[in-house]
């Protein structure tokens, strides 16, 4: 028997034969989606490029070269997108600064998800007291728009990379726990459940052992499809001068440093605007991807 006929095989004879079968299922869907497959391959060039940015940028990020002959050079094979005002290669920015956007993606997920799946799972679990007292907290994150709340967030703790990413981590965990809440409304009541309950099982093993991961796929749809929202929050937080401070190279701050010279040298500008739209455009391809493979009330 060949892998392939192994992982499709349908009467596996193993748990694990099953779990890895049913990934592979899924990949060969989403690899029918053309273009969830363009989202990955951009959010994969991101990490790509992030990991290995020592290697691919062509200059230093943060130190200029001279003022006199290198300041506001147009695109060139010496410099693929130009220099900004301090005669800084600005490809070996954006190359360094991918490293700062993957940190407030990956470091806002691992914060907020779990967080909002908590929140979302016990409201819906316990019902009552409980779920009136933990949505109402909930509303009132989402009565304010993400990036004014992360404004005053950050306000209050100060400029920074780390501030900004608890800023934006603090904003996103409300419509994961909505989300939760509203599969964990359908699920508590299954017979599936009850015989789990009538094993001696708790409400913290229930909840974390067999309802969170029957909630995780609707979750990481939305966290997914959230990753533009997070990127372009940070961004506005950075144009802003309270995200990642300078030298730093972040999208944010680089597009705020170069509008000044949008007119005549649009490149200092432009070129980190493209990156972010670029990335953003992959976390949404990829997330509707996503979507259509792992939603189990979609269409299959």
């Amino acid at each position: 028997m060949t892998r392939r006929e192994w992982l499709l095989d349908e009467q596996p004879s193993s748990r694990r034969q099953a779990r890895f079968g049913q990934y592979y299922r899924t990949w060969l869907q989403l690899k029918r989606n053309r273009l969830a497959m363009v989202g990955l391959g951009i959010v994969l060039l991101l990490i790509l490029m992030a990991v290995f940015a020592d290697v691919i940028a062509p200059y230093d990020p943060i130190v200029g070269g001279d003022l006199r002959t290198e300041r506001l050079l147009p695109p060139s094979w010496a410099h693929l997108m130009g220099t900004d005002d301090l005669g800084r290669d600005i490809f070996s920015r954006i190359v360094h600064g991918s490293r700062v956007t993957l940190l407030v993606v990956a470091m806002v997920a691992i914060i907020a998800t779990p967080i909002g799946l908590l929140v979302g799972t016990s409201a819906g679990y316990f019902g009552g007291w409980v779920d009136t007292v933990l949505m109402r907290v909930t509303d009132i994150f989402l009565a304010f728009p993400r990036l004014i709340l992360a404004l005053a967030f950050v306000a209050a703790l100060g400029p920074g990379i780390e501030n900004a990413v608890i800023a934006i981590a603090i904003t996103s965990w409300p419509p994961y726990a909505r989300l939760a809440r509203a599969e964990t409304l359908t699920i508590r009541n299954t017979e599936y459940i009850s015989a789990i309950k009538l094993q001696g099982a708790g409400p913290v093993r229930i909840i974390w052992g067999h309802v969170v991961p029957l909630c995780m796929s609707s979750v990481i749809i939305r966290v997914t499809l959230d990753m533009a929202g997070i990127i372009l929050t940070a961004a506005g937080l950075g144009f802003l001068g309270l995200g990642a401070q300078p030298p730093q190279p972040e999208w944010g701050a680089m597009i705020a440093s170069g509008r000044r010279f949008l007119i005549d040298f649009w490149w200092v500008a432009t070129m980190p605007g493209i990156a972010i739209f670029v990335v953003s455009l992959g976390f949404n391809l990829l997330g509707d991807g996503l979507r259509d493979v792992l939603d189990p009330k979609g269409e299959k």
